[in-house]
């Protein structure tokens, strides 16, 4: 069964031309020209990948994406003509798995969408809601009084729960499984944002920042480490605490 894709731009001749070309590549096809119409289309059919403006008429697009990922979670590459490192942050921590700046090589679009649709299928096979929350890993990660419970998608120190977005609780648990391991920004950005991913990699430093902002500067701890010119660790706790 081939993919069903929906595409959600307002620039009707950019529209007419992505749907062309993904009909030629065999997916399913639908378009919306509006937020609305757009929220409406996702939140009532189940595809396997939405393209996503940013800037839309009626409902913005990140406002689209976040009612959608309440609703009917999707795989969502967004498209803008923003260059913005925050307005990209924004949309992955919303629960966008991509994004492609306009204007962009219709053979790079046709990439990604391969990509996101190998490493983020949709349950579309029947046309029914499903959870939210991809399964995880069964499992406990420690360091000290931190504990990353990935079954229940929760952040505890010293029983104070931390709150953070998908983006930065796997970029945590990265780091946690890695422990005492130097792990690039290239590795990071291909673990918390999927493989052959292509973006900038100072999209890591932002996740970091929020994370010692969260972490470190809350519970005056140094947790991440950065190693100048290869990437970041988290040490464990009693190298840590001998530092």
């Amino acid at each position: 069964m081939s993919a069903k894709i929906l595409v959600v731009e307002d620039e009707e001749k950019l529209a007419r031309f992505v749907e062309l070309e993904l009909l030629h590549e065999g997916y399913e096809v639908r378009t919306a020209g509006n937020g609305r119409a757009a929220l409406k289309e996702a939140t009532e059919t189940q595809y396997d990948l939405i393209l996503l403006d940013i800037m839309l008429p009626e409902l913005n697009g990140l406002e689209v994406l976040r009612r959608v990922m309440k609703e009917r979670p999707t795989p969502v590459i967004l498209l803008t003509a923003r260059d913005a490192v925050m307005d990209k942050v924004s949309g992955l921590d919303a629960g966008a798995v991509d994004y492609i700046t306009k204007p962009f090589a219709i053979e790079e679009l046709l990439a990604r969408i391969r990509v996101a649709l190998k490493l983020h299928p949709a349950a579309a096979a029947a046309d029914t809601p499903f959870s939210s929350k991809p399964a995880s890993e069964e499992g406990i990660l420690t360091w000290g009084p931190l504990t990353l419970d990935d079954p229940k998608h929760r952040v505890l120190y010293s029983g104070h729960e931390i709150t953070l977005t998908n983006r930065e609780f796997l970029m945590l648990k990265t780091l946690l499984e890695n422990m005492d391991i130097v792990l690039s920004r290239d590795t990071l950005l291909e673990r918390v944002c999927g493989y052959e991913y292509v973006g900038e990699t100072n999209v890591i430093d932002v996740y970091i920042r929020y994370l010692r902002s969260k972490i470190d500067d809350v519970f005056s701890v140094k947790m991440i480490h950065t190693v100048r010119g290869v990437g970041y660790v988290i040490k464990s706790w009693e190298e840590n605490e001998t530092k």
